[in-house]
């Protein structure tokens, strides 16, 4: 028997995307906990990019989709060590804020591999099984 070759929805990836873009505004408001406000918002941050690279490259595997969204989202925190007037003024801009972030922490590396390993798991376990 032939294992049916996995492809994503772009459609669903797109509804995906825009549910995590509104999850990681709504965990820079007062109802988020304390304990995990420094945090989720970088975890989502890197569950949106595994579901934007999903949706750019349906065909790819989840394995080369993880490894590609954690090296943006590393990328764009090593890119905050970079404090140039230009860049700086870019950030100055709520949305520009919001994607380049302000200052290089190492606690993100770590929400950011937290949170490609959940878009991962999500894909693996809960949409390769309402094939999606």
């Amino acid at each position: 028997m032939t294992k049916k070759k996995f492809q994503r929805n772009r459609f669903h990836y797109l509804l995906f995307i825009l549910t995590t873009v509104a999850l990681g505004l709504a965990s820079r408001t007062d109802i988020t906990p304390q304990l995990i406000y420094p945090y989720i918002g970088d975890i989502l941050y890197a569950v949106m990019f595994f579901f934007i690279i999903g949706f750019l490259f349906p065909k790819r595997s989840s394995l080369w989709v993880i490894v590609i969204s954690v090296m943006a989202c590393y990328s764009i925190e090593l890119l905050q060590l970079y404090q140039a007037e230009w860049i700086n003024n870019i950030r100055s801009y709520k949305l520009g804020g919001l994607v380049l972030g302000y200052g290089f922490l190492w606690s993100d590396m770590l929400c950011y591999s937290i949170g490609a390993l959940f878009g991962y798991l999500v894909e693996r376990f809960l949409l390769t099984k309402a094939v999606l």
